[in-house]
């Protein structure tokens, strides 16, 4: 192919990061008009929307934009109805649904408003009753609640479903083609063509895929047997989507998926040749357009199709990339001699462009950030296609009057182009347009079944709805003719051509840190640079670490994806060396801990950069040794680069009471062995304490370069040390040496609890941070989108080969959809490609080790066994592969413990019994993630408020937590807290010193012994209530239930304080957090003033709480009890044994008798169940007395970002 064509596709490349005003200025210039033409331009355009305006026969679709815009909770709430109520199968659930998105709503504003059926809610009185009745001011909440009670539930959903379809009918022309052309012939016989889009979401397997393309063959030829003309541009055509020809339509697919594509659109578009029809391949994200050139240059190329010129390509005008696209497509033209229709579209994924920038942290957004951009850049490529007319036939679809007024001056053959609108919005204006100028209008218009369209329907909605639409503007009177007639280029000259300044560039997305650097794996340009990178790296290259230890052995490393390669070598640290370790870690502590906090924060900033200048070392070693592909590796380095940066950010922010523990010892596990191993060290450096890193024994390699980076930053050695080693070696003597200060760790529950009992022989005030996996689940009501939930489940249950602490494990399915979603799901497995990690076509790669894959094994031996296996599949057959397999079971009891693979279990639910099911997950005694597909926010209010689990994500994969949004860990048996990232964790590396009064164990002559029958009865007595729920007003009754002499001493220590309730990150996401109770909590002082300053912060954080101390203190108790607060005492001497096993959560004692200590602790480590923290400090973090919770909501997951969209052009 000509060189010239490499050259202006290498261009194009390059203009997707071009800086925005830079673009939107060049273009300013490129185009003709000076200001007389642009004036005339305005004056044309007030013209026609007087025209426009003084008609006033609407669409039911423009009466809905009309009187339900997106600047109101009741358009939001109809919209996302409208794009699930039709698909659900269940009656119960469609009573749901209908429920939570009308009754919260005021509806009263809108009574009247409207003539439409459709959007004038007061008609529903006639149809449901068969008589007018009068709905008063503020009632009509009540009054569909009464018609629901009165006449029953399954009229009021026959009826809203039909209100769904009216929208929907006059949305799409047909439910199928030959119905679309029957429809359409009033329209064509007063001069109008069609474009037809055969409706659905992107292909998720190959059954997807044939149903697709036999779609558009089916409609190629029914279309074909209505042709009038030779003209193919007289004649209706269609739209394809390239998506739905195959389900992995991605680069990383692309030796596999293009030769498939190619083949899929070259039969279609040999089939529209001989219909003599238009075939236009529609555009999509922005991310596939370079693949789709690759498709377009093959199809195009091919001589079968010569002669024919019905090939269109559409182009969004939102594009930073349209210009030189356009350049591409008439280069191409002019080689293959070939004349070709091109489709210029505004845009149509802008919200999701932006949130995948910042999701993947671009260095710019490939979109246009203003409105006023685009309609500038839409007027400098119809320029640019109306001199290009010898090759190209423009096709103009826009509902911009000013838009249309420009073209039409612009253009100097009014029979050279044609127009094109959506089918049931810009009537009146293309209609007034064709009449004056004669220019044709084609017409696009989805056909398909209603439970089809109605995502697309709203996506549609959402971007005519939006406030600086120009749509909406339209249909709102308080816009001026003159102002929705200005000129983009003199809208954009008055801003100076800048971005809009309310969407901060993805690097800026977190106002105190910069988001780490990302890649584009879609994009040629990032992907030849990481494998350029890396290339260095790849086998035959070893590594042998520059950290030498005392050594007991050197071991070999080797790739879990081919054992018989030698990955590097490492020395191992012998036992005799943990002494060493720890005495040098305190010899540094000296000195670190006095190191200014903004220099340590410099250090954390300066690795972090180092992360990211040596990205492909760093990509190699996780794939060769961890086993992990390309989007693994990108995202593992980012998270740890995230770490780097928010630690540095937090740091600043903490007390400057506090103080570090001492010597830490982080213990990091094998898969996240970059992320969680910075994070750890990060966590305890930058807080001013010395760290002994025990990295996984399989991943050694990747630990050893992350130390050489921290050296290059400048941190001392001693500062931080590398053991490498076995756990049950040097782990284990590690942890045993009585001067470690605290253990950060992560991994199995087994071991923690181990390393729980070993610390609590310690005399030492040693702190445990622990996150021990889960049992986590999904659950998919038949409300979600399918689609859209296996794509989520894929990801949770499979990425990384289920080696995730947060991986989906079971999926409740609700029984209505089984069958659909099983299918799809399988679908969906049988495209994954599973193999070598180091190739970026691979989706699944091996697990870590031999033992890790006989543990999988041996379970699904055991599996099949009981007929469990539904659906496994093929995998290497050398290395550490393990099949990706389904598994049918009861429910989450089945499940035991965590099978730490790429094992899925499915089982089904009632749509009625969803509190069943959170209970039984609660019940399990994990914690950590659990995701929610379902469009009724009701349904996902109750489980976020009601499950007790760590991470909640809702309609959205629930793994990937970005550091600082969705902070990380469980509770119960998934951990002790705090969660990773988030603001609270630093404050767990550190404590608030108080001079520590000794108390010898015993109460004089009135103590009694405390036994295990006194302690329940105690408990038994505490006063519930909803002590838990009254955040607001907690303090204020403590204060006002205490002495003021108790109370000022405990105002003086500071003790309350607020924490964000959300948390920032990228567009379309809501991310709460709150702090809940732990339960009961076990004050032990032993000083009375210890004991007022324990269990008011436990109580402040709406704990129970069982006081023991002395008789005095029983007037403080009694004034407390006697305002309903939950709080008992018992005053005399505890049998500390009675700790191991009355129901309690945590327990405080913050007295210097080392003995008292010991024995707490070692009877609350044997403890069955979760970890449980001794609190040994008086005033301690908030997370030594509650759970944090946190809970992602997907607000796109509808079909577009409300909140992005509705926001000003300003």
């Amino acid at each position: 192919m000509d060189s010239s064509l490499n050259d202006t596709r290498q261009l194009l490349r390059s203009f997707v990061s071009i800086d925005e005003g830079s673009q939107a200025r060049a273009l300013a210039k490129q185009i003709s008009l000076n200001k007389d033409a642009r004036q005339a331009i305005e004056n044309h355009a007030v013209q026609m929307i007087r025209t426009v305006r003084s008609k006033r026969h609407r669409g039911n679709l423009e009466k809905f934009l009309a009187e339900y815009g997106l600047s109101t909770q009741e358009g939001v709430a109809l919209m996302c109805l409208a794009e699930a109520m039709l698909r659900v199968p269940d009656n119960y659930t469609i009573d749901e649904l209908i429920k939570d998105k009308i009754e919260p709503y005021n509806w009263d504003d809108h009574l009247g408003e409207s003539n439409s059926f459709l959007v004038n809610l007061s008609t529903w009185g006639l149809m449901l009753t068969g008589r007018a009745f009068v709905v008063q001011p503020g009632s009509l909440k009540g009054t569909i609640t009464q018609i629901i009670k009165r006449l029953g539930e399954p009229l009021v959903r026959e009826v809203i479903a039909g209100a769904m379809k009216i929208l929907g009918g006059d949305f799409i022309l047909g439910r199928q083609i030959p119905e679309a052309l029957k429809r359409g012939r009033a329209m064509i016989e007063k001069g109008y063509t069609y474009s037809f889009d055969m409706l659905g979401e992107a292909a998720r397997n190959e059954r997807d895929a044939q149903k697709y393309f036999d779609s558009y063959s089916l409609a190629i030829s029914e279309i074909g047997k209505t042709n009038k003309y030779q003209d193919i541009h007289k004649n209706s055509g269609i739209s394809v989507k390239l998506s739905a020809l195959h389900s992995r339509y991605e680069r990383s697919q692309v030796d596999v998926m293009l030769p498939a594509m190619v083949e899929r659109v070259l039969s279609l578009a040999r089939a529209a040749s001989e219909a003599q029809i238009g075939f236009n391949i529609d555009a999509e994200e922005a991310r596939r357009l370079d693949l789709s050139l690759d498709v377009v240059e093959h199809v195009l190329s091919d001589p079968s199709i010569s002669g024919w010129d019905g090939f269109g390509v559409v182009v969004q005008a939102y594009d930073k990339r349209a210009p030189v696209l356009l350049d591409w497509l008439y280069r191409l033209s002019i080689i293959l001699k070939r004349k070709i229709m091109v489709r210029l579209v505004k845009g149509a994924y802008w919200d999701q462009e932006i949130k995948y920038a910042q999701v993947c942290g671009l260095e710019n957004y490939p979109v246009f950030s203003r409105k006023s951009h685009t309609d500038l850049s839409y007027l400098a490529c119809a320029q640019k296609l109306l001199g290009m007319n010898d090759r190209i036939y423009p096709q103009f679809a826009t509902h911009n009057v000013h838009t249309v007024a420009a073209i039409l001056h612009m253009a100097r053959d009014t029979h050279s182009f044609e127009f094109q609108r959506l089918h049931g919005m810009g009537e009146i204006l293309h209609e007034f347009t064709m009449a004056q100028s004669e220019v044709p209008c084609r017409i696009y218009a989805p056909i398909g079944e209603h439970k089809d369209l109605l995502a697309y329907l709203v996506r549609r909605l959402l971007e005519n709805g939006a406030s600086n639409s120009f749509v909406n503007q339209l249909l709102d009177e308080s816009y001026s003719h003159e102002d929705l007639a200005r000129d983009p280029i003199t809208v954009s000259m008055s801003r100076g051509f800048s971005s809009n300044p309310n969407i901060p560039m993805p690097s800026s997305i977190f106002p105190e840190r910069c988001n780490s650097k990302g890649w584009d794996l879609d994009n040629p340009r990032d992907l030849f640079f990481l494998e350029n990178a890396r290339s260095s790296f790849k086998q035959p290259y070893s590594w042998v670490p520059t950290e030498i230890t005392s050594t007991l052995v050197k071991k070999n490393i080797i790739n879990p994806a081919y054992p018989n390669q030698l990955v590097g070598t490492v020395q191992e640290a012998s036992q005799d060396s943990a002494k060493d370790y720890v005495s040098l870690g305190l010899s540094a502590f000296s000195f670190w801990k006095e190191t200014r906090l903004d220099e340590r924060a410099e250090y954390l900033d300066k690795i972090s950069t180092l992360y990211e200048e040596n990205i492909g070392e760093l990509l190699s070693i996780l794939s060769r040794e961890a086993g992990k592909n390309l989007v693994d590796g990108v995202s593992e380095i980012r998270e740890a680069v995230d770490f780097l940066r928010y630690y540095s950010s937090q740091a600043k922010k903490l007390d400057a009471d506090r103080q570090p523990l001492g010597v830490v010892l982080c213990i990091s596990p094998w898969n996240f062995p970059l992320a969680i191993f910075t994070g750890q060290i990060a966590a305890a450096l930058v807080t001013g304490n010395t760290v002994i890193a025990k990295p996984a024994e399989q991943t050694p390699l990747i630990a050893s370069f992350a130390i050489r980076l921290f050296r290059e930053a400048g941190l001392p050695d001693d500062v931080v040390q590398l053991a490498l080693g076995h756990g049950s070696t040097i782990g284990a003597e590690l942890v045993a040496d009585n001067r470690i200060n605290g253990v950060c760790f992560t991994g199995s529950l087994d071991v923690a609890k181990k390393i729980s009992c070993k610390l609590a022989e310690h005399t030492s005030e040693s702190v445990l941070i622990a996150e021990t996996g889960g049992l986590n689940a999904m659950i998919v009501d038949s409300t979600a989108l399918m689609e859209q939930a296996v794509g989520d489940i894929i990801r949770s249950a499979f990425q990384s080969a289920g080696q995730r602490c947060s991986a989906l494990r079971i999926l409740y399915i609700q029984e209505e959809i089984e069958e659909d979603c099983l299918k799809m799901l399988f679908g969906a497995m049988d495209m994954m490609r599973i193999g070598d990690p180091w190739l970026v076509s691979t989706d699944i790669g091996p697990l870590i080790d031999e033992e890790a894959k006989s543990e999988v094994l041996n379970y699904l031996d055991q599996a099949r066994k009981k007929n469990q296996i539904l659906k496994e599949v093929s995998v290497p057959s050398s290395g550490f592969f393990v099949s990706p397999s389904v598994l049918r079971v009861n429910g989450i009891e089945s499940l035991k413990h965590e099978v730490f693979g790429p094992i899925l279990h499915v089982t089904v639910f009632s749509g009625k019994n969803l509190t069943d099911v959170i209970n039984s997950i609660n019940d399990s005694g994990y914690g950590l993630t659990l995701g929610l597909h379902t469009r009724i926010d009701m349904r996902a209010k109750f489980v976020i408020e009601s499950a007790k689990i760590g991470n909640v994500y809702i309609n959205r994969d629930q793994i990937g937590a970005t550091v600082g949004s969705q902070p990380f860990g469980g509770e119960g048996l998934s951990g002790t807290g705090p969660k990773a990232g988030g603001p609270l964790y630093l404050e767990r590396f550190t404590r608030i010193y108080k001079e520590k009064k000794f108390v010898k164990d015993e109460y004089g002559v009135e103590g009694k012994t405390i036994d295990k029958v006194m302690f329940e009865n105690a408990i038994e007595a505490i006063n519930v209530g909803n002590w838990d729920q009254l955040e607001s007003q907690r303090i204020s009754i403590l204060k006002k239930s205490m002495p003021d002499v108790h109370w000022a001493k405990i105002e003086k220590e500071d003790i309350f304080r607020h924490y964000p309730t959300r948390l920032g990150g990228v567009t379309g996401e809501l991310n709460q957090y709150r702090l809940v109770p732990k339960g009961l909590v076990c004050c032990l002082g032993p000083d009375t003033d210890s004991l007022i300053l324990q269990f008011v912060q436990a109580l402040a954080m709406g704990n129970r709480v069982v006081v023991i101390g002395k008789r005095e203190l029983s007037t403080v108790v009694d004034s407390l009890r006697a305002e309903k607060v939950p709080i008992t005492g018992l005053y005399g001497k505890l049998d500390y044994d009675v700790l191991a096993t009355v129901k309690i959560n945590a327990v405080s004692y913050a007295g210097n008798d080392n003995d008292t200590l010991s024995k707490i602790k070692k009877v609350i480590a044997k403890r069955p169940g979760p970890i449980i923290q001794v609190v040994v400090d008086s005033i301690s973090s908030p997370v030594s007395y509650c759970h944090e919770r946190s809970a992602c909501l997907d607000l796109t997951s509808t079909g577009g970002d409300v909140s992005l969209l509705t926001a000003l052009d300003s």
